[in-house]
Order: structure tokens, then C-alpha cells, then sequence
């Protein structure tokens, strides 16, 4: 079993104070009932090639408390831990809980699904926070942090379709 780094929980105020904050809002051309139900189901984001396992733990249906295991590139394992879920809203966060990288002191993301004419908007926020001692790696990875949240987004918009005719 390879090692495992805690990180440190957050909170919604994280994606306004973390050192380094990136927001990726994608367009697609489907409702956002369709699109909120494929980011919740048990495998979401089995799309994105970068990801190379996701898999919620427990039984369905996931919430607040949810966990989830996220595989990035062969390399990367983390344990996700959902403070903040709301169906209605469709909008979810997590934080990561443990790596297998002791990159982070604390990471999270943010989902949110909106409806906009002709589709929906999923705008997905990464937040991060280095450990002591690597906010200079963590800057010089910047170049490979940014061709992972492109090859996301593009993945992502792939998947459910650009919007088309719609203010052109």
C-alpha cells in the first residue's frame, strides 16, 4: 500500500482565501438535470481522461458526508470528503481528506450547475493551499495544473456538446 498524507479540512471560505484559487466555467448543450445527475452518480466524470478512477463510496443516494476516491493520471490518489451538498441548488464541494503525494496542505473543489439559454453552465472551482516548504513547486507545476483543468474542461464539453445558435 503506497503512503498516504493527510490534508487539512475547509470550508466554503476556502475558495476565497486559498493561495491559489482557479475557477473553469464550461458550457454544454444539455439541462442541467441531465448534467447534475452524471457529476452525482456512482463513476461521475469517467469522461475526463486525466481521471483514470473516480468512484463514490457507500450507497447511493450521496450527500453531505459523501466520500469519494479519485485517481488522477496513474499517479495521484486522493480520498475526497463532501462538506457541502445541495441537489436543489446543484452544487456540491469537497475537500480532499489524504494523497498519496504530499503536495497539499489542504485541496478542494467546487461544483456548481446552472441552467443558461440552450444548455448549462458547470463552473468547477479548484482551490489549494501547498504544504510548508513547496509553494515554489506547487508555482512551477502551474504550466501542468493548467493542462490538467483544460483537458477537463475540454473532456467535459466533449462529452455533453457545445451550445450552438444560441447569441450568435
Amino acid at each position: 500500500m503506497s503512503p498516504r498524507f493527510e490534508l487539512e479540512p475547509v470550508d466554503h471560505s476556502f475558495f476565497d482565501t486559498a493561495p491559489h484559487v482557479s475557477r473553469h466555467p464550461i458550457d454544454v448543450a444539455v439541462g442541467p438535470d441531465e448534467l447534475w445527475a452524471e457529476l452525482t452518480a456512482r463513476r461521475p466524470l469517467a469522461w475526463c481522461r486525466m481521471l483514470t478512477d473516480v468512484e463514490f463510496q457507500g450507497a447511493s443516494p450521496f450527500g453531505a458526508g459523501a466520500v469519494r476516491q479519485v485517481e488522477v493520471a496513474k499517479v495521484m490518489r486522493m480520498d475526497e470528503y463532501f462538506f457541502h451538498w445541495d441537489d436543489a441548488a446543484r452544487r456540491h464541494s469537497f475537500y480532499v481528506t489524504s494523497a498519496n503525494v504530499p503536495l497539499f496542505r489542504s485541496f478542494a473543489e467546487d461544483y456548481q450547475v446552472t441552467e443558461i439559454p440552450g444548455g448549462s453552465r458547470l463552473t468547477w472551482t479548484f482551490a489549494m493551499a501547498p504544504r510548508s516548504g513547496l509553494g515554489l513547486a506547487l508555482r512551477l507545476g502551474a504550466p501542468l495544473n493548467k493542462a490538467l483543468y483544460s483537458s477537463l474542461a475540454h473532456d467535459t464539453a466533449k462529452r455533453f456538446g457545445p451550445i450552438r445558435g444560441v447569441g450568435n
